[in-house]
């Protein structure tokens, strides 16, 4: 079946069940290209939270399709791909974290929002690395902050605002295959460009950029920058977002390699199978969904 028949089906598929698709701005291209919204962890987040439709097609990873399920139960979310997880949000699990808190009684618990639905479920409160530098400040009175899973962005964001945090070591396996040799690299190669980069990256590489900032960061950084050319530091999938939101400007990914397989699972035709068939439906159990619902909240009413 060629691109624009799939196209087509799944256009037909989305008015009969008053779908909407939602896409990650590391999802391929050409599912970009067939989203009715992209954007990043929170955009996407608020958007399941608001839309009117009855059905909400998640190309992204499990994490993101569970947080729509806690935000809109009434919803039917389906995931074209039920194998595209995290591999950060696999790296804690709720007894891991139920162990922490034992060893912090009275520690707050700030959750990225890279994590499973029961891990959120004993979490104060959760972040996207969009607006973790305001979730920290909405914290100013906890003594203690346990911050997990990306050590990675807590070590960012501790830079940033003074607050130490209890880590856990999880970490992005994508970001952490752009070292600072490749930001050196490009530089040489790019010396008039601006570095933007993702702060899952490592340290040594967020001292090497002119901004550091979530995915819908970037875009914003692209669209309001001077700059004519941009190397970017994040999963390659935002590239095509960039392109075209700025066509008269040159983007570079900091490194070909950081590329999640995990993103790249889905396809038109798992899109098109997920709607025909309703497949692979994601519903968080009412138990867990009710007491994770505050934390995911709290997360989105922050700006």
């Amino acid at each position: 079946m060629n691109t624009t028949t799939l196209v087509e089906k799944i256009e037909m598929l989305k008015k009969q069940r008053n779908a909407v698709i939602l896409a990650h701005n590391y999802q391929r291209d050409e599912v970009q290209e067939i989203a009715d919204f992209t954007g990043d962890s929170l955009g996407l987040s608020r958007t399941a939270s608001k839309t009117d439709a009855d059905v909400i097609v998640f190309c992204g990873v499990h994490f993101m399709a569970e947080t729509a399920s806690i935000l809109s139960p009434e919803k039917t979310i389906l995931m074209p791909d039920l194998d595209a997880g995290c591999p950060m949000a696999n790296m804690i699990t709720v007894d891991d974290l139920r162990g922490l808190k034992q060893e912090h009684p009275d520690a707050k618990v700030l959750a990225y929002v890279n994590s499973s639905a029961d891990v959120k479920a004993e979490t104060d409160i959760c972040c996207t690395s969009s607006n973790a530098l305001k979730v920290v400040e909405k914290l100013q009175d906890a003594n203690e902050i346990i911050f997990i899973p990306d050590k990675y962005l807590a070590t960012y964001v501790s830079s940033q605002t003074g607050r130490k945090f209890i880590l856990w070591n999880g970490y992005c396996p994508t970001h952490v295959k752009i070292r600072p040799e490749d930001i050196q690299r490009q530089r040489e190669a790019h010396p008039h460009a601006k570095v933007v980069v993702h702060p899952e990256c490592i340290p040594q590489v967020t001292d090497l950029a002119d901004a550091v900032l979530s995915t819908t960061g970037i875009c914003n950084y692209a669209k309001e920058s001077d700059a004519d050319e941009i190397i970017v530091g994040t999963e390659v999938g935002v590239l095509y977002r960039l392109r075209q939101e700025n066509p008269e400007k040159i983007f570079y990914p900091a490194s070909e390699q950081a590329v999640c397989p995990n993103m790249k699972k889905t396809t038109l035709e798992k899109v098109l199978w997920s709607l025909e068939k309703m497949q692979h439906e994601v519903r968080v159990p009412e138990n867990i969904r009710t007491k994770a619902k505050g934390a995911v909240d709290r997360m989105v009413e922050i700006l």
